[in-house]
């Protein structure tokens, strides 16, 4: 591969460590378009006779029909994906193969064919992100009304409902995308023709190759061309941000699927058994969500670890870009493409929601608002009057809604039996009516919007 300058191959542990092709043989469609574009613009700006480009273009696409019909040899002696397509194209079309290279290096091929790939990907997993934001709007549509407890601490806070719970995530989901498409957009410059760090002499039209590979721009710097590798990072930063929502949506699950919660149930599809216990239907697939936020976080920091220290231009520890990449981003569609079937799956357990969310002394805010709306008691006080009440529910071992008015009275004298009206849950949950709030007509009104500017 090196021509006259080395006499011998490389030691075989150099190949061990240098070889690329098992891993990056998955940017051949990338390296194939990219070849593609850069052999018509050649042709088209003279550098190159139009017979052989006509030779290289149709040599390019017979590589490309054998690899996708599985027929292709990944040799690792020729190292990577770039000399693999170059050897192969060589024996089909002859000598004319070798002027492919011309105006170009590996360093802006594969700075290219990296942001081919990671674009594409983006592109899939922004659709799948949409789709799980659907079936979560779908879930909150039907559930507007299913009252929940609302937790901070992990202990019972106030009364929600299911589907607004569900909306939280569509909002989560929702930032998720922006991230992906502003990824997308700071990545979408063209490093080919920087060749290996400087540029070329030869008079190639940069513009046309971005143009003709959906680029916006060329990139406007050839050592920061095939220098750096911040688009991966971002594209990693959002990925690790969704893997986490991702994860925190699944330790409910596991939580809200536990015999002692009940608040949810999965089927068959989405749980396991136990090779001992033959009781347990364990939610494996929630689980390994989670644990896979941590594989995707772990590629995000492995790479800027990677990266922090290389002098411009290229360095050869930028291959290790690849396999951490290519791993985070198909591990976080595996994740998405399971917690949508789970979403769609699961089954509300809704009295048993309903009744963990009136415990707790969970409307104990709600008397609170009341005594400060009613009664024009500052907040702290009414606070204050609304702790003694709950101590003294407690004391006796019932809900706030089972004290006699005259035990509410001793603390408040003002108290009247209008504030049974909010003591319930469910009238908790249709008093929060302020923008943003779990009412039913609230939730009801954001997942029809949600659905409306998803496409449903």
């Amino acid at each position: 591969m090196w021509g006259g300058r080395f006499a011998s191959g490389p030691a075989e542990i150099m190949e061990e460590i240098n070889a690329s092709i098992g891993f990056d043989k998955r940017l051949a469609p990338q390296d194939i378009r990219g070849s593609l574009a850069h052999v018509a613009m050649l042709g088209e700006a003279g550098i190159l006779p139009k017979d052989d480009v006509a030779a290289i273009q149709a040599g390019l696409k017979t590589v490309e029909s054998e690899i996708e019909r599985g027929e292709f040899v990944f040799d690792r002696a020729l190292e990577d994906i770039h000399m693999a397509v170059e050897n192969r194209l060589t024996q089909i079309v002859g000598p004319s193969a070798g002027r492919l290279h011309t105006a170009r290096s590996r360093n802006d091929q594969v700075a290219t064919d990296m942001r081919l790939w990671v674009r594409d990907t983006l592109d899939a997993l922004d659709a799948q992100a949409a789709d799980l934001q659907r079936a979560l709007a779908e879930t909150a549509l039907k559930h507007a009304g299913t009252v929940m407890p609302g937790f901070t601490h992990l202990q019972s806070a106030q009364p929600v409902t299911f589907g607004h719970h569900c909306l939280a995530y569509v909002e989560m989901l929702g930032r998720d995308r922006g991230r992906f498409r502003d990824a997308r957009a700071r990545l979408n410059e063209c490093p080919l023709g920087a060749a290996a760090l400087a540029g070329t002499s030869f008079p190639i039209d940069r513009h046309a190759t971005a143009a003709a590979l959906g680029f916006d721009r060329p990139t406007a710097n050839s050592l920061d061309s095939v220098a750096d590798r911040d688009f991966a990072l971002e594209s990693l930063s959002s990925a690790s941000i969704c893997a986490i929502h991702l994860s925190r949506l699944a330790e409910e699950l596991v939580v809200w699927t536990s015999a002692q919660f009940n608040f949810v149930k999965l089927s068959d599809g989405y749980t396991t058994g136990s090779s001992i216990m033959p009781q347990k239907r364990n939610p494996d697939a929630a689980e390994l969500i989670r644990a896979k936020s941590g594989r995707i976080i772990g590629a995000l920091t492995g790479l800027m670890i990677v990266m922090k220290g290389l002098p411009l231009a290229y360095s050869k520890d930028m291959q290790e870009d690849k396999e951490g990449t290519f791993d985070a981003l198909q591990s976080l569609s595996l994740c998405l493409a399971a917690m949508t079937g789970m979403v769609r799956d699961l089954q509300p357990v809704a009295e048993v929601m309903k009744r963990a969310a009136g415990s707790g002394y969970a409307t104990a805010t709600d008397l609170a608002d009341w005594l400060v709306r009613e009664l024009g008691m500052p907040f702290r006080e009414a606070h204050h009057v609304t702790g003694r009440l709950v101590g003294l529910a407690s004391k006796q071992g019932i809900g706030l809604e089972e004290l006699t008015l005259p035990a509410m009275q001793e603390v408040e004298p003002r108290l009247t039996d209008a504030i049974y009206d909010i003591l319930g849950v469910e009238n908790s949950v249709k008093s929060r009516t302020s923008y943003g709030g779990t009412s039913p007509v609230n939730v009801k009104a954001q997942a029809e919007r949600w659905l409306q500017e998803l496409g449903v």
